[in-house]
């Protein structure tokens, strides 16, 4: 079978480096009235991987001119010196937005620690008030990676109205918060899991496929409809050849020969991640300025 003429790589690299620009000039214009958006970063424990992401955020921070201010915490950190380090950022009006690298150590409760972040500076999206928000279809800061997905879509299709779209996976960090996203621009949204039947029939049915699954090349040109616009969120780490190299859940290569427009791994979804941490930041800065304003 041959590929649909003209497929399009889906460039993320080219979009988040617009994301950022956007975001610096936006925080060149508050610095003019003297404000200059905060985030924090918290990292407890020494995890490599966790560790390069953080050092990525802060980067990324600096180049747009956003503070950032780094807490790096011992694996052995109790859960209440954790939960007291949030409670000083939440009163700190230098901090914006309050970043928690997860994931933690297994003796402290994850959702404890993120439901005592305050909404307003709940960069991640991962508060349940900004969870309730987004599932309501109100403006609330909003998880990164689904954020930047919809960016991702909106910039290749433009007004998704009345499309298909399947999201395969339904993390509360991904399956969900983009179900929700693509509901408020008025898509028909179907979310399939490892419990669904029929899952490639229910695929084949889609304009637009969200694979965040973690499974390596889960989905092939047998999961497409001709002209299918492929968003591949998955990061996967594999031998292959005697080589580690990153896959994503769609079988690049074979998912060339239905799509009409798909994203790479790497190189797609991953940028508009920190893009959208900043943009984010910036959105908490605003949010925190107007309820400044307001009292």
């Amino acid at each position: 079978m041959n590929a649909i003429p003209s497929v399009k790589l889906i460039d993320g690299k080219a979009t988040s480096a617009r994301v950022l620009a956007e975001v610096r000039e936006e925080v060149l214009a508050l610095r003019e009235h003297g404000i200059q958006p905060g985030l924090a970063v918290v990292l407890v424990g020494s995890d490599p991987a966790s560790q390069v992401y953080v050092r990525n955020k802060v980067l990324r921070a600096e180049e747009v001119g956003i503070r950032s201010l780094e807490h790096k915490l011992p694996a052995d950190t109790g859960e209440s010196a954790l939960l007291q380090l949030i409670a000083e950022l939440n009163d700190d009006p230098a901090v914006n937005g309050i970043l928690v690298q997860l994931p933690l150590p297994g003796h402290i409760d994850e959702n404890r620690v993120l439901q005592a972040i305050d909404p307003l500076k709940d960069v991640d999206g991962f508060h349940s008030e900004n969870v309730g928000g987004l599932s309501q279809g109100r403006d609330v800061l909003t998880p990164c990676t689904p954020a930047g997905c919809m960016r991702l879509l909106h910039d290749t299709c433009g007004d998704l109205s009345g499309k298909h779209a399947v999201v395969i996976g339904r993390s509360n960090i991904v399956g969900k918060p983009m179900a929700a996203l693509l509901l408020k621009a008025h898509c028909t949204v179907t979310v399939v899991h490892s419990r669904s039947a029929n899952l490639r029939e229910l695929c084949r049915q889609a304009d637009i496929v969200v694979a965040a699954v973690g499974k390596p090349r889960l989905v092939d040109a047998s999961w497409l409809k001709p002209g299918a616009v492929v968003i591949d969120v998955g990061i996967n780490r594999i031998d292959e050849d005697g080589r580690s190299k990153l896959v994503g859940d769609v079988d690049f290569d074979s998912a060339l020969a239905q799509a009409a427009a798909i994203t790479p791994v790497p190189g797609g979804v991953g940028p508009m991640t920190i893009a959208y941490l900043m943009k984010n930041t910036l959105a908490a800065a605003r949010l925190q300025r107007a309820g400044a304003t307001a009292e």
